[in-house]
Formats: structure tokens, sequence, C-alpha cells
């Protein structure tokens, strides 16, 4: 119990202060858990990172479980998960349900036309970074292609689920590692199957049930968009997108992702907002119910693999399953950088200088996101 209550503490105070994103998470967590406190070797902390980025789920949150689960079981585990989602748990359910964004007033309106400027400058930003590292050969630029072009046709959450698994095969049957092949199903062994086995059969499950099915409906629909999302939270965006838009309007989802900027902790917690907002008779149990559902399945993965990781990173089918599905991730945020981040954040060539004249900021400055946050809630009144 003490070394939870330590477990928990730690985390809550990192999800006060971590604002930045997935990428700034993982420097937080190096310098207080593996240079500060020693809870784990270098070693150790670079191979939890790297299978944070083959498994699908929240890339920071699921290295923060791996840690407690490695410092104190599944009790430590479940301790990092609350301690670091808890604050902007918190703030996200604020905003919830103390905004209305049916009949918003003018600062309101100010407030989310700057934040949603800034999700434009995030996501352009996210989708340069994830191109450079994920489509640097002919064939995942191609993939790239192939899931913008396939969503241009029929933007659908079942079109997501057919790109993955495209991208998936094509990327294990391009693999060049016949040699290691041999040993391709040993490390199933040492699998925990009760985990596995839950994942599956919930993500069967959840596939049965649509947006419409009130309570089910949001658990089933936030748990899928949580087992696809491959390559961190940007990728949550378009996902999202395609399954929450007969129920949520454009203005609930872009204040709800714009506003997941601007707090600390992870980025999943838009999640919260939007939970929240679709069940407005029980905003709470919505909130709750949201949050839980898109976080459960990366969890259950680290919990399934946790005694076979170290191997598994360098399995050659997952390396090329890995490759291929990132590189369709890519296309999936290329896409929803347009439509709706562009398309819903910029309506004229002041917004348009905005956004340029932001980018260009971030890219050769590199402020602190809260700086980025004030100057376009600034400028959005200005």
């Amino acid at each position: 119990m003490k070394k939870s209550w330590e477990i928990f503490w730690q985390f809550l105070l990192l999800g006060c202060v971590s604002f930045g994103g997935p990428a700034a998470h993982l420097g937080y967590f190096q310098r207080t858990f593996v240079q500060k406190l020693e809870w784990l070797s270098n070693d150790t902390y670079a191979k939890l990172i790297s299978l944070s980025q083959i498994l699908p789920g929240p890339g920071s949150s699921q290295v923060g479980f791996a840690i407690g689960l490695h410092k104190g079981g599944l009790a430590g585990g479940v301790a990092a998960f609350v301690g670091f989602t808890l604050p902007s748990f918190l703030l996200m359910y604020w905003l919830a349900v103390s905004v209305d964004l049916d009949k918003p007033s003018s600062w309101l309106l100010s407030v989310s036309s700057g934040l949603k400027l800034l999700a434009v400058v995030v996501v352009l930003d996210a989708v340069i970074t994830m191109f450079r590292s994920f489509c640097n050969s002919r064939l995942s630029v191609l993939i790239m292609l192939l899931s913008v072009l396939l969503l241009v046709i029929y933007q659908s959450f079942y079109t997501q689920i057919f790109v993955l698994l495209i991208a998936m095969l094509i990327g294990i049957v391009s693999n060049k590692s016949p040699t290691e092949r041999v040993n391709i199903f040993q490390p199933l062994k040492k699998v925990s199957w009760p985990p596995m086995l839950l994942f599956i059969s919930i993500f069967v499950l959840s596939l049965g049930f649509s947006q419409y099915d009130s309570v089910v409906g949001v658990f089933a629909t936030f748990y899928k968009n949580g087992s696809l999302v491959f390559g961190g939270g940007h990728v949550v965006l378009p996902l999202l997108q395609t399954s929450v838009a007969d129920t949520l309007t454009e203005q609930q989802f872009l204040f709800g992702y714009a506003a997941a900027q601007g707090v600390p902790g992870p980025m999943f917690t838009m999640a919260t907002f939007m939970g929240a907002q679709w069940l407005e008779s029980e905003p709470f149990s919505g909130a709750i119910i949201a949050t839980l559902a898109i976080f459960l399945p990366g969890f259950l993965l680290i919990l399934a693999i946790n005694h076979s990781w170290q191997a598994r990173i360098q399995h050659p089918t997952l390396i090329g399953a890995s490759t291929g599905i990132n590189a369709a991730v890519v296309g999936f945020l290329c896409f929803a950088l347009y439509d709706p981040v562009f398309t819903g954040a910029v309506h004229s060539y002041i917004d348009l200088g905005i956004v340029i004249i932001g980018f260009l900021i971030l890219k050769l400055f590199q402020p602190p996101i809260l700086l980025l946050i004030s100057v376009f809630i600034l400028l959005s009144f200005i």
C-alpha cells in the first residue's frame, strides 16, 4: 500500500506539470524515474519507449503504466495511471460542464477560435514529425498516400480498420528478416493470455454496438478507438472524428481536442471532455466511461506482454507490422489536418497568416506550450 501511494504521488506531481504532449512526458519520466529516483535503468526505459511505439494506445501513458507495473505490480500500474491522468481529467471535465458550446459567449468564441488555430499548428507539426520518422522509404510513403486516398473516397471508422490491416500485411511481407523468422511463434509462450483475450473479446463485442447505444455506445466507441491508435496522442484525432461525428458537433469535437493541448498530462483526456458532452444528462458518468474505455486497451496489451516485451520489440513480424501501420496513421493524420482541423479553424486570410506565423515560431524558437496557448488566445481577442 505504501509503495502504491508513493507511485501515485510521484505521478500526480508530474500530472500537474507535464505540459507539451507525449514526447515531453517521456522526458519528464526519464528525469524523474531514471535519473532522480532510479526506479529503472536507462536501457530498460529505452526499451519501454520502443514497446509503446509498436503497441496501440496512448504512448506516454503506457510507459507510465509500465513503470508503475515494474515498481509496484498491478496496483502500482493503476496508481501511476490515476495519478498522472487525474489533473487533466478534472480540468477537462470542468471545461465540459462549465462551458456552453450551444450558446457560446463572445469570450468563449474568441478562446475557442484561438485554440482551434493552435490545433492546426500542433497537428501540422505532428504530421511533419511523424512523416520524417515513419515514411522514410518509398513503400511507406506509398502506404501513407494510399491511406489518404481511401479516406477521401470513403471516410469511416471501418475504412480505417481496413487500411490498418492492409498496411500491417504489407509491412510484414516486405520486412526482410528471413533468418529470424524461424522462431516466429516462440515469444507467444510468454504471453499472459487472460488480459490478451480480454482485450480481443471487448474489441470484438464493441464492434457490435453503435454510438447511438447510450452508455454502452460511449464505452464501445472509445474502446474501439483506443484499440487502434498507433503512434500516440494526435493519431486519435482522425479515428475519433469518424466515430463521434454523428453524436458531437464539430464545435464540441474541435474544442475538446484543442483544449487537450492546453492542459497537463495525457492528450487522451480529450475523451473526458467528449464523454461528458455526449451524456449531457450524466456528464460525470460519461467522462469516466469514455476515459477508462480509451485507456483500457493499451493497458491490457502491456499486461499481456509484460513478461516477454524485451524479446518482442525485436520480433521481425512485429517490426514489419509496426512499420506498415505507422505509415498508414501518418496518412490518417494528414487527412484530419485538412478535415476537420484546418476547415474548422481557418476561415480567412488572417487566420491563415496566424497559423503560418505560429508554425514558424514553433519550429524556430520551440516556445513552451503555455506561451503558445496564451499568444493564440490573445490574438483571437485582438
